[in-house]
């Protein structure tokens, strides 16, 4: 699957994106038609790879320590519509078509339903 740039950004490659030492990059999730982020979660280059190459959301679990494709479990599975990288390249930004009724592994739509107050 080839992802458009829909919008008037500067192009990014892969090999642009920066990983952390233990080979990982933060993905900011964030619905596609309301705004709203739904998740974050890390990738490896085989995730990202795997991603950009399926269309659907891929990552690696940190506590698991394996390949997580989302939805494969729920069926909740995340589309990807558009991908953006950070300035310093250390972070991704994927807008997505949620399917099913959440993002989160407790149900909720979105993993930030909590508001922290002091």
């Amino acid at each position: 699957m080839k992802i458009q740039n829909k919008d008037n950004f500067k192009t990014a490659k892969m090999a642009d994106a920066v990983f952390t030492e233990d080979g990982l990059i933060p993905a900011v999730v964030q619905d596609e038609s309301t705004h709203e982020v739904l998740m974050v979660a890390y990738m490896n280059r085989g995730t990202l790879a795997q991603t950009i190459e399926t269309g659907t959301m891929t990552y690696w679990s940190r506590s698991r320590k394996c390949v997580w494709v989302k939805g494969q479990t729920s069926g909740h599975f995340q589309r990807v519509r558009s991908v953006r990288l950070d300035c310093d390249g250390d972070a991704l930004l994927f807008e997505v078509e949620q399917e099913g009724s959440g993002a989160c592994h407790t149900g909720a739509r979105t993993c930030f339903y909590r508001k922290l107050e002091a």
